[in-house]
């Protein structure tokens, strides 16, 4: 798409992020006048089923379990004040009062009718916003860091370089009915919080000796019914590069990806049965086709997009707060929460906040629209009019001065906000599950539930830094398979059950849980994991991470505590 360029006001500070301009809002009204059409001739019987999939997957629109599913586009999860008042102003008049959060993320609605879809799309238009290749066998939405920009561990800013891959990715014409959906990560930070290896492209952001700016690149992750870390093909692939390489590998997989069977459409099958040293080979031979050509960034390109993504209007702030430290010493709440729940952050006297949508008793990842706004109010009056979605299904406000997260804190008391359980076992990721998936074959919505009961806050700090994760089926929307601990809906004989998996990691040392046993039904699922954790907490040493303590341990103090003499009686999944 043409680029474009504004500015987000807040409070007479600016900050900048990608804005649309005259053609891209007219190639959305195209768009969206399109579909409208097709809606309307589907809904006379003018096109089959059959007609109508292409044709709504193409616009994010899914039908589940009780009604349609929209899913809508957050270009690597940033967010305006405006945008969200719009997504609340959805959730309100087309939905049922609320949107949920996803791991690539977007948001999306569970109600919709289908009638409404088209004028859902021209409300999303108003702010810029769209639903287009959020389903179906294409590129999806782009991924990254949440903390991308202002992490002090940052290699490189990776929204610059997501903002390109979407422009070159969106109407692609020879990408747009791949052999399945294709997934890209970008991390240019340490500390990988976009779960990098298990997307078909991983890439990381690096300087080489020269210090010079490109990519590690990984091809060929996935989770699913066939979980898979990607394997390195491109130690360093310089920056000017970037597009004519992601061509290259796309251009392999669209010509080789199997098209005969959907369990083995997605190219870490291909790169599986090819070899990871003969796939290489493959894109090699294919990118000196298109290498130096036009899809080379230049100087002026790279730089262009960086523009979309300055720093903001950053007061000169010391580095302590005494209105921080006052807080600090006086309430133990907020000091919970801080200690959780703030980051570090590159500029002096801010802070990265993480809002944790998880508290107990809300289906992890939901946000109702009375949250919604008051979040977007939130950000224009504590970070520039601007907040990002995580990976991990929070909400994030990445530039607040240190001397108003007191304050901060008080305002997301007002609206049930205030969880101070980030990174710990009850802020778990979560799909919908059975009560809305139609692929699902159990709750998932019900089980986090119990498990978040099943823990106090103090037991949940004793045990520390552990991720849950939960799936409702194989095609593993909560990412059970990198979980510390992960749990997957099965089917057994009409029943739901439950299948646990352990040392499972989605950071820079990815890692695939193995599966402990025979599943168990959904009201033995917390105690299990109680289990899990005492096994963890009899055993750690000092200061030892869960995930530490079980490569350390393996496996079997684990299956004993939760089988003993007994496994003989379960019947294995």
């Amino acid at each position: 798409m043409p680029p474009a360029l504004a500015c987000i006001r807040s409070q007479g500070r600016t900050k900048t992020m990608y804005r649309y301009d005259q053609y891209d809002h007219q190639m959305l009204a195209d768009r969206i006048a399109q579909f409208r059409d097709q809606t309307q001739r589907f809904l006379a019987g003018q096109l089959s089923d059959a007609e109508f999939l292409p044709l709504r997957l193409q616009n994010g629109l899914y039908v589940q379990r009780l009604a349609p599913m929209l899913r809508v586009a957050i270009p690597y999860g940033m967010l305006s004040s405006t945008q969200m008042r719009k997504l609340a102003f959805i959730a309100d008049h087309f939905d049922k009062g609320y949107g949920h959060l996803t791991t690539r993320q977007n948001i999306q609605f569970n109600w919709p009718a289908l009638a409404d879809v088209p004028e859902i799309l021209a409300h999303l238009a108003e702010v810029e916003m769209h639903a287009i290749q959020t389903s179906g066998n294409c590129i999806r939405n782009t991924t990254t860091d949440q903390f991308a920009g202002v992490a002090v561990d940052e290699v490189e800013d990776a929204r610059a370089y997501c903002e390109i891959i979407r422009q070159w990715s969106t109407f692609h014409p020879e990408f747009a009915f791949l052999p399945r959906k294709f997934k890209i990560a970008v991390c240019g930070t340490q500390q990988d919080q976009a779960a990098t290896q298990v997307h078909d492209i991983g890439l990381y952001l690096l300087k080489n000796e020269n210090n010079e700016i490109g990519f590690r690149v990984l091809v060929g992750g996935g989770l699913g019914r066939t979980p898979v870390i990607g394997s390195e093909i491109k130690a360093f692939l310089p920056q000017e590069h970037l597009l004519s390489y992601l061509d290259a590998i796309l251009r392999v997989y669209n010509r080789e990806g199997r098209r005969d069977n959907k369990y083995k459409a997605r190219i870490k099958i291909l790169v599986k049965e090819t070899g990871t040293s003969a796939f290489r080979d493959k894109v090699e031979k294919e990118w000196q086709l298109l290498k130096d050509g036009p899809l080379t960034l230049t100087s002026a390109e790279l730089e262009r997009c960086r523009a979309f993504f300055h720093d903001p209007d950053y007061k000169a702030l010391p580095a302590q707060s005494s209105a921080l430290e006052t807080a600090l010493n006086t309430d133990v709440l907020f000091a919970a929460w801080y200690e959780q729940n703030t980051s570090a952050h590159k500029k002096t006297g801010y802070a990265i906040v993480t809002i944790c949508v998880k508290k107990t008793g809300f289906a992890p990842g939901d946000l109702d629209s009375d949250q919604m706004r008051f979040i977007a109010d939130l950000a224009e009056r504590y970070s520039f009019g601007e907040m990002r979605i995580t990976h991990t299904q929070n909400l994030v406000l990445a530039d607040v001065e240190k001397n108003e997260l007191y304050n901060l804190w008080q305002a997301l008391k007002t609206r049930d906000l205030e969880a101070d359980n980030l990174g710990l076992l009850s802020d778990m990721i979560c799909c919908p599950g059975g009560d809305f998936c139609s692929l699902a074959n159990a709750k998932s919505i019900p089980v986090a539930e119990a498990i978040q009961r099943r823990f106090s806050a103090q037991h949940l700090r004793e045990i520390g830094q552990l991720s849950l994760n939960i799936s409702g089926c194989m095609n593993a929307c909560g990412h059970h398979h990198v979980g510390n601990i992960g749990i997957l809906g099965v089917d057994k004989k009409g029943e739901e059950y439950f299948q646990i998996s352990l040392g499972g990691s989605a950071d820079h040392n990815a890692a695939l849980g193995k599966i402990v046993g025979p599943s168990f039904s959904q009201d033995e699922v917390p105690d299990v994991i109680d289990k899990i954790v005492n096994v963890y907490q009899q055993h750690k040493a000092p200061g030892e991470k869960f995930i530490n303590t079980y490569n350390r341990l393996g496996m079997e103090p684990f299956k004993e505590a939760l089988y003993g003499n007994k496994s003989d009686d379960h019947t294995t999944d």
